[in-house]
């Protein structure tokens, strides 16, 4: 499926944008679902809020659950002191998770298919496991930083396998807040480990620091504004950002990450999956 110029931009940059991968009846039905799971969500004490900058935000077991499940996460602006939804439910919402690809009717073919699995042989996963799937929001005028980060941090491999598979749903643009990342960022270092640890209060989650090196600043990183349609790959030690969205237009995007099933999987990345729900590739 790679270009011979595709292949050496994914080695020696980390990531590749593929225009027009998904078809527009593709992506207008995936928007067409995000609307239906929101529309029949009904908010209550256990919902989680979603913030990169303040992970102790997201309840702990709120977010283990959802590894098997499909539940949707508020955006951090979109509730007052108390807990009270000052925007409309349907634009407060960050994410949806984590299981979409395992359990949705529309997200499950979105998910699958022979395209999607001789790219990922392409990109270097012969035999891929695809661990969790999201609808990212990026809610009009409240739609939620998310910081530097390597998606390395919260699926563990040895050797380090993870790749994530960004697709675009809705235009993404400067204004309401694309990707940007760092070229040829993945000869950095993991950063920091994000674990779940047994307490006897139960799993707790936290981020290890691992080394020290600095997040890029805006001359070491670009911009992807991209149409909807486009897929964006790159792989799990490539530092990327978004910035908030103040925009008047949402940017919905679905994103999965995909192992190699040779690698070794660490017990104590946050996401497990239960023999009720085995992980299986893309074919």
């Amino acid at each position: 499926m790679l270009t011979p110029e595709q292949a050496t931009q994914w080695h020696h940059d980390g990531y590749l944008v593929l225009p027009g991968f998904k078809p527009a009846a593709a992506t207008a039905a995936a928007c067409r679902r995000a609307a239906e799971i929101v529309a029949a969500f009904t908010p209550g004490a256990e919902t989680g809020t979603f913030s990169t900058r303040d992970r102790s935000r997201v309840a702990d077991a709120a977010l283990l659950a959802s590894a098997e499940a499909v539940h949707c996460f508020f955006e951090e602006e979109a509730c007052d002191e108390q807990g009270r939804l000052v925007v409309p439910k349907e634009r407060a919402i960050n994410k949806i998770g984590h299981a979409l690809h395992e359990l949705d009717p529309v997200f499950d073919p979105f998910s699958h298919g022979p395209e999607l699995a001789a790219l990922a042989a392409d990109l270097g996963l012969k035999q891929p496991q695809v661990w969790q799937s999201q609808l990212i929001f990026k809610q009009p005028h409240i739609g939620g930083e998310v910081g530097w980060h390597q998606d390395g941090s919260f699926f563990e491999t040895t050797p380090q396998t993870v790749t994530t598979f960004w697709f675009a749903l809705e235009d993404a643009t400067l204004d309401n807040g694309c990707l940007w990342v760092q070229p040829g960022g993945l000869a950095s270092p993991l950063r920091e480990r994000y674990l779940c640890e047994p307490t006897p209060q139960g799993p707790r989650l936290r981020m290890e620091p691992l080394d020290r090196t600095p997040w890029p600043g805006t001359g070491d990183a670009v911009p992807l504004p991209v149409p909807a349609g486009t897929l964006v790959v790159f792989g799990g030690l490539l530092p990327h950002y978004s910035a908030p969205n103040r925009s008047p237009r949402s940017r919905l995007a679905y994103t999965l990450h995909a192992t190699c099933a040779s690698a070794a999987y660490s017990a104590r990345n946050w996401l497990q999956r239960s023999p009720a729900l085995p992980v299986r590739g893309f074919a």
